[in-house]
C-alpha cells in the first residue's frame, strides 16, 4: 500500500491506521506526483491511496502514468472534491475506486479491501449523486439529441454563416462543418435552414 498526499501529517495518521490493520501494509509514502511514480516504481504496492490535490501535478495528471507503470496496481482516489464530474475522470483515467476525505476511518478502509479485491468503489453519498447526474444526463440527451458542438453548428447555421465562416470560427474543416450540418438536419428531421432557424429560436440558442 502507497500513501500519497501532499500533507505529511494527513500520510501519517493513514500510515497509523492502516498499519492497525492486519491485511493492510503500508509499504510507502509520497508527497508529490513525481515522488509517487518513484516510489510505485521502486515498491510496486498492490494498492496505491492518491490524493487528488497536490502541488506538482494532480492526482487526475498523475493517475494516468501510475496506471501505466503500475497496471496492475489498484487505485483509490482520496479527495476532498465531492463533484460527480471528478469520480467520471477518474474512473475514466484508470481509478478503481474514490472515497471522500471526510469518510470515516472505517470507510477509507473497507475501500481499500473493495479495491484490492479488484471491486471498484466509490464513497455512498457520492455515488448517488453520482447516478442521479448520470440519470439527469440521459434525460437531457434525448430531449436535445444534439452535441454541444453541434448546437455550436446550429445557432451559426441560424445566424445566416455559411460552412466556410463556420470552420473558421470554430477551428474545424469545412468538410467537418458540413458533416455537422448533415448530422444536425437528419438528427432533428429537418428538410430546409428556414426549419433549422424556427428550432434554434425555439430553443433560444440565438440569444446565447
Amino acid at each position: 500500500m502507497l500513501i500519497v498526499d501532499d500533507h505529511a501529517v494527513v500520510r501519517s495518521g493513514l500510515k497509523l491506521l492502516l498499519a492497525q490493520q492486519p491485511d493492510i501494509d503500508p509499504v510507502g509514502e509520497a508527497g508529490t506526483g513525481r515522488e509517487a511514480i518513484f516510489q510505485a516504481r521502486s515498491l510496486k504496492p498492490d494498492v496505491l491511496l492518491l490524493d487528488v490535490v497536490m502541488p506538482d501535478q494532480t492526482g487526475l495528471e498523475v493517475l494516468p502514468k501510475l496506471v501505466h507503470e503500475n497496471p496492475e496496481a489498484k487505485v483509490l482516489l482520496l479527495s476532498m472534491q465531492d463533484d460527480p464530474r471528478y469520480v467520471r475522470e477518474a474512473f475514466a483515467a484508470g481509478a478503481t475506486g474514490y472515497v471522500l476525505k471526510e469518510a470515516a476511518d472505517t470507510e477509507v478502509v473497507a475501500a481499500i479491501r473493495e479495491v484490492a479485491r479488484g471491486g471498484r468503489y466509490v464513497s455512498p453519498e457520492l455515488g448517488a449523486r453520482l447516478l442521479a447526474a448520470e440519470a439527469d444526463a440521459e434525460r437531457r440527451a434525448s430531449e436535445d439529441p444534439l452535441s454541444e458542438r453541434e448546437r455550436e453548428v446550429l445557432r451559426l447555421l441560424a445566424l445566416g454563416h455559411t460552412n466556410q465562416e463556420i470552420a473558421q470560427q470554430l477551428f474545424i474543416s469545412v468538410r467537418t462543418a458540413e458533416t455537422h450540418r448533415a448530422h444536425i438536419m437528419q438528427k432533428l428531421r429537418l428538410q430546409s435552414r428556414a426549419e433549422l432557424v424556427r428550432y434554434a429560436i425555439d430553443q433560444n440558442l440565438l440569444e446565447e
